[in-house]
């Protein structure tokens, strides 16, 4: 009976919470200022609870999930990571590497507060969840210097069209119309950008949900390839490789604007500006106000010691506490996964996602509808089309085609 099953949940985590001392080491790549100082608050709640989080970061998702795997496969498991919303832990769950955390989401009624339910349906297999989702991070960003533009004379944009008109009068004054680092997580995430505000919901669903290889080669996303040189143009003297970096150059008003997700929120925090006065947010790029709903959660890996398996169950619950929440996800710049929390202290930026959440704005992320390894195809492509001026939209479109006709 659910009632029973409740029960005994409920007693494993109270039971969790009186027993010793245990340091419990927690993987994850937050190692930039904004997300340090948000998975600060993470280990602060762990350790208020009598435990001990070992942090152990790895800068970068791609080597970080490497590492993990290599860990996980090895024998060798931590005791929780983080991975994104998404299928990228399918395999580590069919293998049985990671535990089953279902009687812990009933017992905290994760079901009933975890909104949008997406995110609890991206850590369930087979009606069993396995993971901890802590936040729902949006790519569709383009965040805006106040001071670039003042510099140059000109009004901050107010949407893509107005951005790429500008671009010419900041180069003028010597500024990187965008910001973009040399990564191709970061050049795939711009186009996917691109791709949900330029183009209508059901083509973007067609593409990355039904992998539909008409769709993808037809009129619309070429619109999006068009829109992809211009931003391959507009950062061409952008020669940073991390996305903070980047993100940097906007917060000094040595570049126009940068699309990146709103983790970027955490670096102008750190960097003290306020958002309405010292940047812009455009969610939606200012065509399609809409939010994907990606974001980060944590599993935890099947462990032989009892105690650091009780942690376990004790960190996988104080993730989702109204407190952790709330104090988490100011600092990260992300939307928390609880629909039921007070953010009104948010900045501006915050609140504009807030209110589309509230709305039902939204677009899966596209970690939800694709495997890791059509992921990596695709990085590899827009890494290709960003470092070589001579590959044709047209060229580029037809190996887009290729990747999503053989996707899965």
């Amino acid at each position: 009976m659910k009632w029973a099953t409740n029960l005994l949940a409920a007693t494993a985590i109270a039971a969790a919470s009186n027993t010793s001392a245990t340091e419990l080491e927690v993987m994850h790549w937050w190692t930039s200022g904004g997300e340090a100082a948000a998975v600060g608050e993470l280990a602060k709640a762990f350790d208020a609870s009598g435990h001990t989080w070992v942090d152990a970061a790895i800068a970068g998702g791609d080597p970080a999930r490497a590492v993990m795997v290599s860990r996980l496969t090895g024998g060798d498991p931590m005791g929780a990571f983080q991975f994104n919303h998404g299928r990228q832990a399918e395999e580590l769950i069919e293998a049985g590497l990671l535990r089953d955390i279902t009687d812990i989401a009933e017992a905290e009624g994760w079901k009933d507060i975890v909104n949008p339910t997406s995110l609890l349906d991206s850590c369930t297999v087979d009606g069993r969840i396995y993971c901890a989702p802590v936040n729902i991070h949006s790519w569709q960003w383009l965040w805006l210097s106040h001071k670039a533009y003042k510099d140059a004379g000109i009004d901050v944009p107010a949407n893509w069209d107005e951005f790429v008109a500008a671009a010419a009068k900041l180069e003028e004054a010597g500024t990187v119309p965008l910001a973009l680092g040399q990564q191709g997580w970061q050049q795939s995430g711009l186009f996917n950008v691109l791709m949900a505000a330029l183009v209508p919901n059901d083509v973007f669903m067609s593409v990355y949900g039904d992998k539909d290889a008409d769709v993808a080669g037809g009129e619309a996303v070429a619109r999006v390839f068009k829109a992809a040189a211009d931003a391959r143009a507009m950062s061409s003297k952008s020669t940073v490789q991390n996305w903070n970096d980047a993100t940097n150059l906007v917060i000094t008003g040595k570049a126009g604007g940068q699309i990146m997700g709103d983790w970027a929120q955490g670096e102008f925090a750190v960097a003290e500006q306020v958002a309405g006065d010292d940047y812009s947010c455009l969610p939606g790029l200012g065509v399609t106000q809409l939010l994907s709903t990606g974001g980060d959660a944590f599993y935890f890996p099947v462990l032989s010691d009892d105690e650091q398996t009780a942690a376990q169950s004790e960190l996988a619950a104080l993730m989702l506490k109204p407190a952790t929440q709330v104090a988490f996800n100011l600092k990260k710049g992300s939307l928390p996964v609880r629909g039921d929390i007070d953010l009104s202290t948010a900045n501006d930026c915050m609140q504009k996602g807030l209110a589309l959440l509230a709305d039902g704005a939204l677009l899966p992320d596209t970690n939800q509808l694709i495997t890791p390894d059509t992921n990596d195809q695709l990085n590899t492509l827009f890494v290709e089309f960003f470092a070589d001026t001579s590959m044709t939209t047209e060229d580029a479109q037809a190996q887009f085609v290729s990747i999503i006709s053989s996707a899965e």
